[in-house]
C-alpha cells in the first residue's frame, strides 16, 4: 500500500512517516531539488542534524546506506537506494532574506523556509525550529579551498532518493524556490510513501 502526491513548484507540505515505512522523493522533470525535514513525532524538539549526521557518516557526499541522525545522536532516516548520488547537507533552507541577498533584481519568495514553516505549523513545529534541510538532488560542490559553488542540480526525470524511518517522523518536504539551486527554472516533486 502507499499513498503518491505531487508537490507544485515552489511549494512545501508536511506529513506523518512511521517507523519502517518508506518515502521516495522523485523528481519527475529533472533538475529540481527537494528539501528534507524530518522531527520526532513524539517530540518535536528532536530533529534531523546535519551536524550530527556529517560527523557520524564522515562524508558531506551521502547516499545509498547512509544515515540521516537526530541533534539526539539517535538515526532518524536511512537512504536505501539513490539513483543521483548527489545531495546536499551544507546549506539552509531558503528564505525571503536569501532572496533578498543573492537575487535583489528578482521579486523576493517566502522559499523553502516560509514554506516549510506553513506546512509543519499544525504539528506545533515553529519557524526557529527549522534546521538545515537535507537537499534532495543539490549540487554543492565544495573547491579544494573550502570555498562552496551551487550548480544545477544533475537529476534526470524520474530520478529518486529512497528513505526509510527509523523512528515515527514528521516530514516536512518542498519543491526548491531558489533559482541558482534549480538551473534557473522550477518544476514540481513527486512523493511516494509505501506502508
Amino acid at each position: 500500500m502507499s499513498d503518491e502526491g505531487r508537490i507544485p513548484p515552489r511549494s512545501g507540505v508536511a506529513f506523518e512517516l512511521a517507523k519502517g515505512e518508506r518515502l521516495v522523493v522523485i523528481d519527475p522533470e529533472g533538475c529540481q531539488v527537494a528539501d528534507l525535514l524530518a522531527f520526532g513525532r513524539h517530540d518535536v524538539r528532536e530533529v534531523l542534524s546535519n551536524g550530527r549526521t556529517l560527523d557520524y557518516e564522515e562524508t558531506i557526499r551521502l547516499t545509498t546506506g547512509n544515515r540521516l541522525w537526530s541533534n539526539r545522536s539517535r538515526v532518524l532516516l536511512t537512504i536505501e537506494a539513490d539513483t543521483v548520488g548527489c545531495h546536499d547537507f551544507l546549506l539552509t533552507p531558503c528564505s525571503a532574506d536569501t532572496f533578498r541577498h543573492f537575487y535583489p533584481d528578482k521579486p523576493v519568495h517566502r522559499g523553502c523556509f516560509g514554506n516549510l514553516a506553513e506546512a509543519l505549523a499544525p504539528w506545533g513545529i515553529e519557524p526557529d525550529s527549522i534546521p538545515v534541510a537535507f537537499n534532495c538532488f543539490m549540487n554543492v560542490p565544495v573547491a579544494a579551498d573550502g570555498r562552496i559553488e551551487v550548480l544545477p542540480p544533475p537529476g534526470k526525470p524520474g530520478d529518486s532518493v529512497t528513505f526509510r524511518a527509523e523512528e515515527d517522523l514528521i516530514i516536512g518536504l518542498t519543491a526548491c524556490s531558489a533559482y541558482a539551486s534549480n538551473g534557473g527554472s522550477f518544476k514540481p516533486i513527486d512523493y511516494r510513501i509505501e506502508r
